[in-house]
């Protein structure tokens, strides 16, 4: 690495010294922006809004697939919700899967809430998730739907808090951001840093930037008729990244995404390195699919790397004439600058995303580890052509493309024929890495 500095042309050496402090400036920002969204005021402010309105009746869709860890735990806190009108419905496509006992388990602790299980085995397009959506939708009795993960947690006002932007007619999806919560051992710690400090950073750094191009499959809240206007579900059977498109066909009939304060919590479960680096190099081809011109400017947010770089640079300044004259003043001083301004800011957002300061200094050290994998993932999802979702290899698709599943490998659709996506903007799931 030295070396390599050592041949660098003066040009060359201000595009470092600019990129590291370019790599600076955004830690800085996104440290910054951590406290913005989700704090507490903030949480405060709009459950005292919510109350304030007339509080809109609510079905909740809930797809499920599999006994995950801690499913029961994640579905009761939709039982204990304070809002004063909610359907929940629980959706499953075999009458084997083992969530049914969940659900029942449910239906039996609350008794007096209204919970509906639907098992239907009905495929309507290559997205199996939507299939189940679609069969579920047919049971929602309110006309304010929100679509949420399984593997989520919510606090009792989350209904009263996603649900109140609706009241706005120019409003089409409230989504939310969420916050990792790891469940087992090494890995998953590593996997909860993704989302923790550097996936929600990102969304609020974007957020204050004033972009909206965002849905997040932790929650999606919508009018029955925002529904309507974008085809229903049906419009999503074959797209894979079925949230992303949601509010984006909501955008496209000119109805704003609303990016709710409120934040869910998410369990992070993959227990070895391959489950990780699968899941997350996925989200990224992901990302690269959609948004091309972000994904190549992703490189900036991994703050450690650029600051090993920056030391490297400065110390091989000191004894080299590289960069002639006053120059050399210049660049040491912002090499140096950076390099510190990196670091403090680098460790601020590690702080703000930790949960405790026990966590603080639990995880302190992965956090080099974090960002130079997520520096190694980007590489590999910039010449990667597919991803593996739910065990099926997939072609992540550009945004003109088509993109084709063997519904006949994916579990619990055996038998079904081969499909392909119609020409949507197909991907794979952005918001969510499983």
């Amino acid at each position: 690495m030295t070396a390599a500095l050592g041949s660098l042309s003066p040009p060359a050496w201000w595009l470092v010294i600019a990129l590291c402090c370019a790599a600076t400036f955004y830690a800085i920002c996104a440290a910054l922006a951590m406290p913005r969204l989700g704090s507490t005021a903030q949480v405060r402010t709009a459950a005292r809004r919510a109350r304030a309105r007339a509080p809109l009746p609510v079905s909740v869709l809930k797809p499920l697939c599999g006994a995950e860890p801690r499913l029961y735990e994640n579905l009761a806190s939709f039982c204990e919700q304070s809002h004063p009108r909610y359907q929940l419905i629980f959706g499953v496509s075999s009458s084997k899967d083992p969530a049914i006992a969940v659900v029942q388990r449910l239906q039996a602790a609350y008794p007096a809430h209204d919970i509906a299980l639907v098992i239907d085995s009905r495929v309507h397009g290559s997205n199996l998730k939507v299939s189940n959506l679609i069969n579920m939708a047919a049971h929602a009795r309110h006309e304010v739907l929100i679509v949420a993960d399984s593997d989520i947690a919510v606090e009792p006002d989350y209904l009263e808090i996603v649900t109140a932007p609706l009241a706005d007619p120019q409003v089409g999806v409230v989504t939310c951001l969420y916050r990792a919560h790891s469940v087992g051992g090494f890995w998953p710690r590593v996997g909860a840093l993704f989302i923790n400090e550097w996936f929600a950073p990102s969304v609020r750094v974007a957020h204050s930037t004033g972009s909206r191009a965002f849905g997040f499959g932790a929650t999606l809240a919508l009018s029955r008729g925002t529904l309507e206007r974008i085809g229903g579900f049906e419009s999503l059977k074959d797209c894979l990244a079925d949230d992303y498109q949601l509010a984006r066909f909501a955008r496209d009939h000119g109805l704003a995404t609303v990016l709710a304060p409120v934040l869910v919590a998410t369990d992070v479960i993959e227990p070895t390195f391959r489950t990780l680096w699968l899941r997350e190099t996925r989200w990224l081809r992901t990302i690269r699919s959609v948004n091309p011109a972000g994904f190549a400017s992703l490189f900036i947010t991994f703050t450690s790397p650029w600051l090993v770089l920056g030391a490297l640079a400065c110390w091989q300044l000191q004894g080299a004439a590289a960069v002639p004259g006053a120059g050399m003043r210049v660049a040491l001083a912002a090499l140096g600058t950076s390099t510190v301004g990196g670091i403090i800011a680098r460790l601020a957002l590690h702080a703000r995303g930790s949960a405790s300061l026990l966590q603080f200094w639990r995880d302190l050290p992965l956090v080099p580890l974090r960002d130079a994998l997520l520096l190694l993932q980007w590489l590999a999802a910039v010449f990667g052509s597919h991803v593996i979702w739910r065990g099926v290899r997939v072609p992540v698709a550009n945004a003109d493309g088509v993109a084709t599943v063997d519904m006949a490998a994916v579990p619990g659709a055996a038998g079904e024929a081969r499909v392909s996506a119609a020409p949507r903007r197909a991907a794979i799931e952005v918001s969510d890495g499983r």
